[in-house]
């Protein structure tokens, strides 16, 4: 069979190149129609609007999958993933267009990169000719890319919860943060999960922004114990919704407002007001086939995102008070200043640790 030619996708006021336009990327589903490349360009471009609010200005990695989605396929998560059928691109690929932008980012390791930095709606319409299917930004804008100007919980159900579990919990999210003072915007992370997004003045650093979230997420899982955890290690979470707090460390990133998630059906992290959030049974349901008909009609949820930047104050206060001091940190993160030992508490032996969560035990 020949390969179909080239097509050309109106993005904005540019037309972008799609090769293989006809490859399918999600198969069929019982309530889905196949999804092709095309189409994944044609959706970015449909979702303009939401979708730049999302990323103008952002370092953004994308998560490629050039093959499709298909039963099986692996993310790879590190470089030793040599067998992966998807990855995380962080700098910019080899061959982008003049029009694509970048900016430097600082990794954890000190190390640098250009990472993609969309200004228009053409550049994430170029990355699904890459095969992207999912944004990754960064929770800070080019102008200072150490000085987040977004707060993210990510409510994450644990085995034994389910996303009608995130959504009631959410609830008390909303609630907490209107008696601090403080507006949040919700959206499905497309899979089973919430995502609450803040806007905060761009003040305080990568650490304070965390140390807000885990502040945040102790007091709500002290209004809510057998609901709502912070615990970092999966054997003391139980069967509750996890607030992940280390999604707000320098280059842990979200899947964007109007992503695409690479599980069948092509579901969308779709924003939605509260009042919508608490009608969604089935997250599934907002996909790309939906999607854009309801950004048309109703316009993006999270349109007035924007209009008011919040202070930290608040929720680095509840860090303060609330006992439990620092928490771990991501496993290939450099060991930071008062994180405790990174060893699962049911293998901790006290008499091998110092006070500072230092190795003393035998050689």
């Amino acid at each position: 069979m020949a390969k179909a030619a080239a097509v050309e996708v109106q993005a904005g006021e540019r037309t972008v190149r799609v090769s293989s336009p006809d490859r399918v990327i999600y198969e069929a589903t019982g309530r889905t129609p196949e999804v092709t490349k095309v189409m994944v360009a044609q959706y970015f471009a449909s979702v303009e609007d939401g979708l730049m609010r999302a990323l103008r200005d952002r370092p953004t990695a994308l998560e490629r999958w050039t093959s499709g989605v298909r039963p099986g396929m692996k993310l790879a998560t590190s470089r030793t993933d040599r067998d992966a059928d998807a990855f995380y691109q962080k700098r910019v690929p080899k061959g982008a267009p003049d029009y694509l932008e970048a900016v430097e980012i600082t990794f954890p390791s000190g190390r640098t990169a250009e990472e993609i930095c969309p200004t228009e709606i053409a550049v994430p319409v170029w990355c699904a000719h890459m095969g992207t299917l999912t944004f990754h930004p960064w929770p800070v804008r080019r102008a200072d890319v150490d000085r987040p100007d977004e707060l993210r919980l990510d409510l994450d159900p644990q085995p034994g919860t389910s996303f009608r579990d995130a959504v009631d919990v959410a609830a008390g999210v909303r609630e907490l943060l209107a008696e601090l003072g403080i507006v949040g915007y919700p959206k499905t992370s497309g899979n089973r999960g919430v995502h609450v997004f803040i806007r905060i003045e761009p003040r305080w650093d990568f650490v304070d922004v965390r140390h807000a979230a885990i502040g945040f997420g102790r007091e709500l899982a002290r209004r809510a114990p057998d609901d709502v955890t912070v615990n970092w290690w999966k054997e003391e979470r139980g069967q509750r919704i996890f607030i992940d707090f280390n999604q707000n460390c320098r280059d842990r990133t979200i899947a964007s407002a109007y992503s695409l998630r690479p599980i069948p059906g092509a579901p969308v992290s779709t924003p939605l007001t509260w009042e919508q959030l608490a009608t969604v049974t089935d997250p599934g349901e907002l996909n790309v086939f939906t999607v854009p008909a309801r950004l048309a009609e109703d316009g993006d949820a999270w349109a007035g995102i924007d209009d008011t930047a919040y202070s930290l104050e608040p929720l680095l206060q509840l860090y303060d008070e609330l006992p439990g001091g620092e928490m771990n940190y991501p496993p290939d993160y450099p060991k930071m200043p008062g994180e405790p030992p990174r060893v699962q508490p049911s293998k901790k032996v006290e008499e091998h640790w110092d006070a500072d969560g230092n190795w003393i035990g035998p050689a």
